[in-house]
């Protein structure tokens, strides 16, 4: 058996002969890290990428199969972007910078967190009208030719992702987390009119790549509106807003015989997951760990096994020691005798990560599930 088939095996609960070890990538700082205790070359960490040569070449070397984001991602957000440019700059070294989503942040050279978000360019309809709105139309140029072509002639024995967009994580993103609530109060109809159009672009550019009949082992949908406490806006907003709209998109792929549908939203899920649910999302992922002890364990006794699992895996037990991670492994044996469902780092591999204990995780993980 090859990655796809047991990939694919394992997420619908058939036969495999070996367990796939799957990873979500790397802080970029972890791979620096990396580079100079010697482990990596310098061209596999300035290279790197998720799902390219040089992620598969890392991957090989500390023991992973896959990484779940190895996606085909459609060019269905801001088209043309906004430019990034360098607004302010202060005497620390720090400085303001407009980034190509239109958000303005502040930076600083050697720090590595949440961008600290200062301003907006998205702040109403007439801004909705003048900068976004016109980014947020199809045309046939989203999807180019030389694009399709590459992705042909790179498929592999490795299960390839078809990325279908975000619905509300990147209006949160344009908005930032405050204004995306107001306007949910104070001009609703506006709210609406910007998922939809998102919605509409995304919709169409995932219709024209299934025109071209590449067979994609499972799609995906980036959204990541949650937070340690739960979501960011209002479940019925999210319901409501975009249930009809994730709906339409999963029931396009399915016509398609793409079955394995995947959703990544950091956080506390539970309140939303019903939502993606029912309207056809059954993979969830990253499944954090976090202080709220996600698992898939309680969505599987609430869903049955029509909801599947990627994730959970708590990546903080890489800082620590072998015991710590044969705990994690005994801890994560249980869920996955449930079925369909792969353990995978909750997030990215963080810094403080030791390469060792990453070997030693995927050497151990795959002979005690194998």
């Amino acid at each position: 058996m090859n990655n796809k088939q047991r990939i694919l095996g394992v997420l619908n609960y058939h036969k495999i002969d070996v367990f796939p070890v799957v990873h979500f990538g790397y802080w970029p700082e972890t791979l620096q890290k990396w580079y100079q205790q010697g482990y990596l070359t310098r061209s596999e960490v300035y290279g790197w990428a998720d799902g390219n040569k040089c992620d598969v070449a890392i991957a090989k070397k500390l023991g992973f199969d896959f990484n779940w984001q190895t996606l085909f991602i459609s060019n269905c957000g801001l088209f043309p972007s906004f430019e990034s440019v360098v607004i302010e700059q202060f005497e620390d070294g720090s400085y303001k910078k407009l980034g190509s989503d239109g958000v303005v942040v502040l930076e600083k050279p050697g720090m590595a967190s949440v961008p600290c978000e200062i301003d907006h360019l998205l702040k109403d309809r007439k801004s909705w009208e003048k900068y976004y709105k016109p980014r947020l139309q199809f045309s046939n140029d989203r999807v180019q030719i030389k694009v399709i072509d590459s992705l042909r002639a790179s498929i592999s024995d490795n299960p390839i992702g078809l990325h279908l967009g975000s619905l509300i994580g990147v209006v949160r993103n344009w908005l930032g987390v405050e204004a995306i609530n107001y306007l949910s109060i104070d001009d609703e109809k506006l709210l609406t009119e910007i998922i939809e159009t998102l919605a509409d672009v995304s919709f169409k550019c995932v219709q024209s790549l299934l025109s071209f009949g590449i067979n994609f082992d499972y799609a995906h949908f980036w959204e990541d509106i949650c937070c340690k406490n739960g979501p960011l806006i209002s479940s019925k907003i999210v319901a409501e807003k975009t249930g009809p709209l994730y709906k339409k998109i999963t029931d396009l792929v399915r016509q398609h015989g793409i079955e394995i549908i995947s959703l990544d939203c950091d956080g506390n899920i539970d309140a939303l997951l019903p939502i993606w649910f029912e309207n056809g999302v059954n993979t969830m992922f990253p499944i954090e760990v976090g202080t709220w002890n996600a698992s898939i364990k309680p969505w599987r006794e609430m869903y049955g096994k029509e909801l599947r699992g990627v994730g959970g895996m708590n990546k903080a037990v890489f800082a620590k020691d072998y015991s710590a991670i044969d705990a994690e492994i005994e801890r994560l044996k249980p869920l996955v005798a449930l079925g369909g469902y792969i353990p995978c780092p909750d997030h990215r591999i963080p810094p403080d990560s030791k390469w060792d204990n990453v070997c030693y995780y995927c050497e151990k993980i795959r002979n005690v599930l194998s």
